[in-house]
């Protein structure tokens, strides 16, 4: 077992022995506070953008929902026709070739997995690099009319100022033993929420959602699955496949091999659950580099993936498809990974927000001196593809 998976374990269990890791925390602890304070008192020099930022992040390891909070945040805005950005460290990508824009070209070994998935389904301009100064110079080269820039998991990142900061809690999970790293999964104290703006990520049939006044006037967020889709389809199509067609997605009551490399991997697992199936469960780590081999061993079973893993599933069979030969051995190894690809099933979710995050975002704007313009029937629920 990897020791990022040990450690993930033992927060979840609350495990005991974690408290002999206390001086590590208290340490860590007071790193935190003096690097902040020193960005505060102007001690270590801070970068400001020509044009207001928004940071969404966390003060958690481990995901929160905060790209799906990015990809609707994105939409509202451009449907209320802001000129939007956004900029990332690029986490997984290859950093000797950052700064860099994210195109819908781009693969996620160059540029990491979440942007690819942000800039796939909104289209947003988007750049990466973890100098997030370079990232918003190469960003602002590239399109001047930018208005906005939201900066993706940037809370701890203090060399860069912003304008509104979003921290996004995931109620379900909570706060643990509410201890710093490596004890807990704080990367700062609760105190620090009292300086943000705190969505909280609730689950789906949370009670508070079922009250529409009540859940209107909270600062809170939800996942909503989609039907699943096959991951592969197209390309299956295009490679003349003849059992494209007949594919039919799982249905509720059938079990289905849960495969995930996402920061909190049971709040995939329980959603599909929710949905009514039988998980068969594959956590791996943030950001794993799966491999076509490795997925290949998850037989009899359907494969279900969250969006995020997907796009690095569906480079890797596009290479493995371009690397294809005229041999027998080769051959054989194509249908293969053919039927491999049938298999692969990818569930949608969009972040759906209250009222009230709009509200407080519509009027964060306006301070800024940002104007959204008015739009008919806006549904702000918007499906990551």
């Amino acid at each position: 077992m990897k020791l990022e998976t040990l450690i993930t374990d033992a927060w979840q269990r609350k495990a005991l022995w974690l408290w002999l890791l206390l001086p590590i925390s208290g340490l860590y602890g007071l790193l935190t506070a003096v690097r902040r304070k020193a960005y505060q008192l102007g001690w270590v020099a801070s970068y400001r953008a020509p044009v207001p930022v928004m940071v969404i992040g966390n003060i958690t390891v481990g995901g929160s929902g905060k790209t799906p909070l990015i990809i609707s945040l994105v939409h509202y805005l451009q449907q209320r026709g802001i000129k939007v950005g956004v900029i990332s460290r690029g986490y997984g990508g290859d950093s000797t070739q950052m700064p860099t824009l994210v195109t819908k070209d781009s693969l996620p070994s160059a540029v990491g997995d979440e942007p690819c998935l942000i800039v796939n389904t909104t289209g947003v301009a988007m750049a990466v690099c973890p100098n997030r100064e370079q990232a918003i110079t190469t960003l602002l080269e590239a399109h001047e009319d930018i208005q906005l820039i939201i900066a993706d998991d940037g809370l701890q990142h203090y060399a860069l100022q912003r304008d509104i900061e979003w921290i996004v809690v995931d109620a379900a999970r909570g706060f643990g033993n509410r201890q710093l790293l490596p004890v807990g999964y704080l990367r700062e104290p609760l105190s620090r929420l009292k300086d943000s703006t705190v969505i909280y990520h609730k689950k789906l049939d949370d009670p508070v959602l079922s009250g529409s006044l009540q859940a209107a006037n909270e600062l809170t967020m939800h996942l909503q699955p989609s039907p699943l889709k096959p991951l592969l389809a197209h390309e299956l199509e295009e490679n003349g496949t003849d059992s494209v067609s007949q594919l039919a997605a799982p249905k509720p009551g059938s079990s289905v091999h849960g495969v995930s490399g996402i920061g909190y991997p049971q709040r995939f697992f329980d959603t599909l659950s929710t949905l009514g199936f039988k998980v068969i469960q594959h956590p791996y780590p943030d950001h794993y580099d799966f491999s076509l081999t490795e997925l290949w061993q998850y037989t009899e079973h359907p494969i279900v993936v969250t969006s995020k893993d997907a796009v690095k599933i569906k480079a890797l069979w596009l290479q493995k498809r371009q690397q294809q030969s005229a041999s027998r051995e080769e051959a054989k190894s194509n249908h293969d990974w053919n039927e491999l690809a049938a298999r692969l099933w990818v569930l949608p979710v969009s972040a759906e927000l209250s009222a009230a995050c709009y509200q407080t975002l519509e009027q964060q704007l306006k301070a800024l001196g940002i104007n959204t313009a008015p739009i008919d029937n806006a549904t702000h629920n918007l499906t990551i593809h």
